[in-house]
Parts: structure tokens; C-alpha cells; sequence
């Protein structure tokens, strides 16, 4: 390698390096790998009709939270939800998750407490089991990576790639919240560092701020089509911006999905905010990423089940075709883009 030229890992961004990866490791398929490398988890099927979902995240220090603002028992939580939700975006329901940590000098054993306080917590609330992980130093900061495991039926799996032309498309709650509530945050770090006897007053902004700092898994959703007896014809967590999230589905699925700028739920408080960051509250929804929610398509029979939902909004529909298209309030058809996070852009 030496004498060749480099390629910058932020020149074809995260998903680009999840290609080479794949192209390098190659095809794995056997007998019990229902699904590999290019979905929100693995799958492997331990039985006939039973199905194994194993998924992993790693969160950076400086990268992926920002301990200024970010309570370390928060941290712990949201750590956990992160995992949890993409075995939900496979139409699983997570049991255990092991948890690691790398923690540098500057960590204390009363800060680790309060780290897996947070963990506990969420493994009290969506009822699973933390059975394990690893533990070693840091040269810098904090890593954390969480792996969860969950189970479902053979049959009610979730892939990016099974929508179908007239499938609608849904997402779970609102977007563009998280986003807002990180640029709450970090102004306030800002006004601090010019200020250090200034006091923060977060209590108008408590639903953006605990949108980005604690974020939830919507395994409610899938208890929820379960009990109704619907599945979704693909699925995929809103963790990059739903613009991203569209794309996967689009590419995954060689389908066209057309969504609608009016449809797109945003609420009132991610609204007001972008008006004080001047902000397109649309471009917080479209590229904002980490509200966790589902996107997901259902058949029109299935749809009809769920039509009245209160937390299910029909945003569009899969046509035949390829790429992703917002039609916007005024009716123009505008090719979505992904400008969503970027793992590997230059963070100095």
C-alpha cells in the first residue's frame, strides 16, 4: 500500500464503508443465516420456525454524545435503546443486550454507577436482561458498544427489502425533535462557556432536550401490530434522518418511495424551535436522525387496521421505479437526498 494513494473514510461515508466491508467479507449465507450484513440486525434462525436477531452499536465521546450536556445516567439509558431499536425495526422484541465500556483515568467509580444506573433502568423498562460485556481503559474518553439479542417468528421478519409497489409508507411518532434538542444543547454549552455563572433554563424546551438525551425504542409499536395481527412489509429505525432511512428502503427494495412534505409529523415544539434556530422544520425531519422511531411499510389491507392509529401517520406510498421523492406542500417532486449524520466527517 505503501506510495498509493489514500482514500478518506469520510469520502464514502458510513454506508459506503459498510459496502467494501461486505464486498470484502463476502457472502455468508448458510443454513441457518437468515440475514447478514446490510439490515438494522443479523438473523439466525436456532429453530424451524424461530428466528435469532443480534444487533450492535458503538457510541464515541465527542462523536456521538457530548458529556457537557449529557448525564452520564442518561447516557447509560439511551445506550441501551439504541440497540433495542433496531431488533424492533426487524419486527423483534429484545430479551438480553450485553454492554462494554472503555473508559479513560478521568472516570471515576461513582461516574460508572451512575453510567449503568442508566442501563439498569432501561432494562427494567422495556423488561430484558444485561448479561455480560467487557470493561478495559481508554487513552481518551468513553466508548461504549451495546449488543442486543431478541426473537421472532421465521415468518414475521421485517426486512429493508420487502415493500411492494401500493404499500404505504408509515412512521411512528414525530421527527425532527431529537435534532432540535441537540442545537438546544449545544447553544446552551455555548452560553455557558461565555458565561460560567449562568444558569439553564431548559424547562421550555423538556420535550426536544429529552428527545435527544433519552430517547425510547418503539417495541410499543411492535406489541402493538402484533396484537392487531399485520406485519410491516419492510422496516427500518429512524436513527441518520429520515431522508437516509427512505433511501435504504428505496435501494434495498429496488422500489420508488414518494412521500409527502404535509404528511411528515413534526410537533409543535420542534416547529417553534426551528423558528428560533432558523431552521426548516422539514430539514430537521428530513436530515435531523436520532428520534428512534419506525419507518415502515404495510400493505393497504394492513394499513386499514391501523388507519387510526394515533401514533401511526401515512407520510406516502411505493411506486414502481427507483430513489426517494418528497412532493412538497406546493406539489413540486423534489429528489430526497441523504444529508443526514456522517460518522467519519472530519469531527475536529
Amino acid at each position: 500500500m505503501e506510495g498509493e494513494k489514500q482514500t478518506g473514510i469520510d469520502a464514502i461515508g458510513e454506508f459506503g464503508l459498510i459496502d467494501r466491508i461486505k464486498d470484502i467479507i463476502g457472502d455468508q449465507v448458510d443454513e441457518t443465516l437468515v440475514k447478514g450484513i446490510g439490515d438494522d440486525a443479523a438473523l439466525i434462525a436456532t429453530s424451524k420456525n424461530e428466528v435469532l436477531a443480534i444487533s450492535t452499536d458503538t457510541l464515541v465521546e465527542g462523536v456521538h454524545f457530548d458529556l457537557s450536556y449529557m448525564p452520564l445516567q442518561h447516557l447509560g439509558y439511551k445506550s441501551v435503546v439504541v440497540s433495542l431499536s433496531d431488533i424492533a425495526a426487524m419486527n423483534g422484541l429484545p430479551s438480553h443486550v450485553t454492554v462494554s465500556v472503555a473508559l479513560s483515568s478521568k472516570f471515576s467509580v461513582e461516574a460508572v454507577d451512575e453510567f449503568y444506573k442508566g442501563v439498569k433502568q432501561a432494562a427494567e423498562t422495556y423488561g430484558i436482561r444485561v448479561i455480560g460485556g467487557d470493561t478495559t481503559a481508554s487513552l481518551k474518553g468513553m466508548m461504549i458498544n451495546v449488543s442486543a439479542i431478541g426473537f421472532m417468528q421465521k415468518g414475521k421478519v421485517a426486512l429493508r427489502s420487502g415493500s411492494k409497489p401500493k404499500d404505504v409508507i408509515c412512521v411512528s411518532g414525530d421527527l425532527g425533535g431529537a435534532f432540535l434538542g441537540m442545537h438546544i444543547l449545544e447553544r446552551e454549552k455555548q452560553e455557558f462557556k461565555a458565561n460560567p455563572e449562568m444558569q439553564p433554563d431548559l424547562d421550555e424546551f423538556s420535550y426536544l432536550v429529552g428527545r435527544q438525551l433519552k430517547p425510547e425504542a418503539r417495541i410499543d409499536l411492535i406489541h402493538s401490530m402484533n396484537e392487531i395481527g399485520i406485519q410491516p412489509s419492510s422496516m427500518i429505525d429512524i436513527s441518520d434522518g429520515l431522508a437516509s432511512e427512505l433511501i435504504h428502503l428505496s435501494i434495498q427494495s429496488k422500489n420508488k418511495f414518494k412521500v409527502y412534505e404535509d404528511k411528515i409529523p413534526i410537533a409543535e415544539e420542534t416547529r417553534s424551535a426551528s423558528m428560533d434556530f432558523s431552521l426548516d422544520p422539514t430539514t430537521a425531519a428530513l436530515n435531523g436522525g436520532e428520534d428512534y422511531e419506525l419507518l415502515f411499510t404495510l400493505k393497504l389491507e394492513d394499513f386499514e387496521k391501523v388507519k387510526n392509529h394515533p401514533d401511526i401517520t401515512a407520510i406516502g406510498y411505493v411506486e414502481e421505479g427507483e430513489g426517494a421523492t418528497l412532493v412538497t406542500r406546493s406539489g413540486n417532486n423534489v429528489p430526497i437526498r441523504a444529508q443526514g449524520w456522517n460518522h467519519f466527517r472530519d469531527q475536529s
